[in-house]
Order: C-alpha cells, then structure tokens, then sequence
C-alpha cells in the first residue's frame, strides 16, 4: 500500500493529511494555535507551537487511518510563506517569537530602504516589491533588536529558515537545514533568475548570508525524519510554500492558467512559463514551482484579508457563530443597501501595497445589520480579487476572461463563488478536492518516489466540483466595482 502524508502549516492551523495510491484523502487531523498580537500591526507565533501541532496532527492522523509511520512512503510539507523564524543550531531553540507574514513592523524599514532608492535593485532580483510582508526585513529586525544577535549570526551558530525549513530541522533532528525554491523566493533574498541568495540585499540588510538554509528543488530528498520523532525513519520528498502548492494541486502546469487560494488571505497566481514577467501594475514576480533545476515562473497578487474578514464576523463583531452561517446572512440582506467593507485590517496588500493603511465601511444606514456586513464581507473577497486579475491582464496583455480554479475553505461558500463570478464576468471552477494546497505537495512526494503520476498523468486527474458562471448584467457589475474603487481610494486617502 502506498500512504503519503502531507503536513499543511498554516497561519491559524496545522494539518496532517494522508493520501492514499490514488491521491484521495484517507483522514485528517488539524489544531488550532495561539496567535500573538504585541502591539498594533504585529502579529506573532510561538514557533514551539508550529513544531508541537505538527507532531501532535501527525501522530493522530496516523492513528485515525490505523497506520505506523514504517507504512508512509514520503512525507510532503507546504507552509505559510514568509514567516520568519530564527534558531540557535546548538539547542535548538528559537530566539524570538516567529513573525507573521501579515506583521506591519518593519514598514520604516521598507520605507527607508525606499528613499533611499533600493527598490528597483530589490524587484529586479527577488521579483518582490519592498513590503514587509516579506522575510528579509523580518530578519532584520529581529538581529537588530536582540543585543548580540548579529554576531552569533555572523559565527554560524544561528539559523534563519521560513516555517518549511523550521519543520525540517526538527523532524530530522537538526540534521538538516534546507528550503525550496518557492519559499527561498518569497524571502526578498533570493534571487529569482539566478537562483541563488542575493548578496547584495544579504549586504543591504545586513544579514550574515551563513544563516540561510541551502535551496533546492520542489521534488526532492529533503532529509529522514529521525526515528525517534514517529517511530521509523521517513523520507521528506516534497516541499513547497502554500501557495505555489495550490497551484500544483490545481495543475495550473500551462502558461496562461490562474488559480486563487481563499484562506486566511488570498492569493492568486498566473502562471507566465519559463518568462519570470515584471510587472508594471504592483504584481510581484515569483517561482511557482522547481521541478529538475528548472523553475516555472508566476506573477502573485496578495491579499492580506480574505477567509481572515468571516473570523472578525465572528470573533470581532460577534454576530456569527460559525463560518457556514455567512451564506444565509449574505442571501438575506437588504437589496437596497450597497453597504461596502474594505477589509484593510493589516493594510492593504495588491496592487495597492498600503501597509499603514487600516479598514472602513462605506454606505451604513440605519438599516444596516448583520446580514449586509456579512454580505459586504463575502463581496469584499470578490472585489480585491478583480483588482488582482485586472493588474495581471495588464500585464501580460488582455488575454479575454479566464477560467479561474479556485481553492480553500472559503470556496466552500457557494454566495461568495458565485459573487466572484459575477464581479469577475468570468467562470470559477471549484475542483472535488478542496484541499489543493495539500494535494499539491502530497503530489511532489509521491512523484519523487515514484508512486504518483507525472504532470501530464496528474493534470489529467483533476476534477471539477462546480463551475460557476456569470448571471450579472454588465451595467450593474461595472456600477459595483466603479462603488468598490472609490471605497478604496476613500481608505487610502485616511
């Protein structure tokens, strides 16, 4: 029998998938952690938590599916990008809380950097944009404000790695420090065309390049787990960053294909082929996957706010008590009411890139309650979503209305689907299996040992849930988005 299990570390959750010969799932495990919020904008994990659900999601979903760790074939892990942990490589332990991608702490770093005219050298090699969404200013930070830190750093006794390499270290008991190249891109260190650490931005940060973790392909031997983590010895043969997983899980393998993930954000990815395509519309330039030394390129927009907008329903407004709720609120709202959210919690990411800009809601009356916010909430995820796929057809030309895949927990909700269809005026497939970010990197493990299909066999294998298709009036789509971008610009102007 062929098992392959699949450790999904996201932002709020960690879990454990196991996928059978046939690519289906088996079982899952997942727990949610504590997330940390020091001061306004900053968000933080204890990255003893990432480790300690890790062990403890695996542990039971091998139990669940009534299997030992000796019956896995390969271990596949995605993760959420960009966030930063850093560890001494004696012991073991972190030096400071990991830092979220969504942490806004290092904007005057970013903001320094640009007057000083470093952005153009920072685009031109990694494909980012100066933001402090990424790891690189991070990184900064934390040697800055931990006396000595820097040095250690310089001596080689410290590691930095995103949460994929953290998960490494200890599943192969501190034997191995590695990463792969989707995640090595989302660093603001790496060098996308050369595919090798920059130097120059190690320079300009002042990060001691002696940190950094090697970089190797999507599909590959990233180390055995130590025998004593789950029993027996398992090799770690595929990796890569959520998001580029969706895309693989989505078998998005030709140029011209799109898919976007709805989880705590959202992020969209076309893939441009063996083109990395700089944009001239605030879209960054990334690795979507690396497949024998050969990387596939991608242009990625980003929002910070997506899944993350039904959680402040929630847990902030409190006029929900589960997610599934959304649907029948949205359904039931006041036609007459265009109440807007612009969702900017932890700023605005693309094609704005406003990290100090902060949330509104346009269009309250006195009749305005919980079914028009959770309306507004659901078409919120729509509207940034638009403004992602109409950067990127300017970028790489009007290529007409693409079929866009979509994935995540939020597709779940057939209101903001089939919303993102209208406002889009373009079909949306939702595949059977929604749990493309797992899928994809189980596919990279299984390939690697030979036990899965190829791209060609894989792509052949996806399957479409639901396609949904537009059914609003062009007049009335475009009067909506035009109300949508005036909300945004009003945000911004704040």
């Amino acid at each position: 029998m062929t098992y392959i299990l699949a450790i999904d570390q996201g932002t709020t959750s960690t879990r454990a998938i196991i996928f059978d010969a046939d690519m289906k799932i088996l079982d899952s495990a997942q727990q949610e952690f504590t997330q940390h919020f020091p001061n306004s904008g900053w968000v933080e994990h204890d990255p003893m938590d990432l480790w300690n659900t890790t062990l403890e999601t695996c542990a039971d979903v091998l139990k669940k599916v009534g299997i030992t760790a000796a019956d896995l074939t390969g271990i596949g892990i995605t993760n959420q990008r960009e966030t930063t942990v850093i560890w001494d490589r004696q012991t073991g332990e972190p030096v400071h809380n990991a830092i979220v991608w969504q942490d806004r702490r290092t904007a005057d770093i970013c903001n320094i950097l640009k007057e000083d005219g470093h952005e153009d050298t920072v685009t031109e090699t990694t494909g980012l944009l100066l933001d402090p969404y990424f790891s690189a200013t991070k990184v900064k930070w934390i040697l800055d404000h931990h006396e000595g830190l820097r040095a250690r750093a310089r001596l080689g006794q410290l590691a930095f790695g995103t949460v994929d390499s953290w998960i490494i270290w200890n599943l192969t008991g501190g034997k191995r420090h590695v990463t792969d190249a989707t995640n090595a891109a989302r660093t603001m260190l790496y060098n996308i065309h050369k595919g090798e650490w920059s130097e120059r931005i190690c320079e300009l940060l002042d990060v001691p390049p002696v940190v950094l973790p090697e970089v190797l392909d999507c599909a590959a031997d990233f180390g055995t787990t130590d025998a004593s983590i789950f029993g027996a010895e398992v090799p770690i043969l595929g990796v890569a960053g959520d998001q580029q997983a969706a895309t693989l899980g989505n078998a998005c393998f030709e140029a011209g294909m799109l898919k976007s993930t709805y989880g705590t954000g959202c992020f969209a990815l076309l893939n441009t082929g063996d083109t990395a395509v700089r944009s001239e519309n605030r879209m960054l330039t990334t690795i979507a996957y690396q497949l024998d030394g050969k990387p596939t390129y991608a242009l990625e927009g980003a929002i910070f706010i997506a899944g993350a907008v039904v959680q402040w329903l929630r847990d902030g407004l409190g006029i929900i008590k589960d997610a599934s709720e959304t649907q029948a609120l949205a359904e039931s709202a006041d036609r007459s009411q265009n109440v807007i959210l612009v969702p900017a919690f932890t700023g605005l990411g693309a094609p704005y890139w406003s990290p100090d800009c902060r949330g509104a809601v346009y269009g309250l009356t006195r009749g305005t309650g919980p079914a028009e916010m959770a309306r507004a909430a659901l078409q919120s995820v729509g509207f940034q979503t638009r403004d992602l796929l109409e950067a990127m057809q300017a970028d790489m030309g009007n290529t007409g209305k693409q079929v866009l895949r979509v994935d995540g927990g939020m597709t779940a909700s057939n209101y903001a689907m089939q919303f993102l269809s209208d406002i889009l005026g373009a079909p949306v497939d939702r595949p059977e299996v929604l749990e493309s970010t797992a899928l994809g990197v189980a596919w990279l493990a299984g390939m690697r040992a030979g036990v899965y299909p190829d791209q060609e066999g894989f792509a052949a294998k996806w399957a479409l849930d639901h396609r949904f298709e537009p059914t609003m009036q062009e007049p009335f789509r475009e009067d909506k988005y035009a109300a949508w971008q005036r909300a945004v610009q009003a945000t911004l102007s704040v």
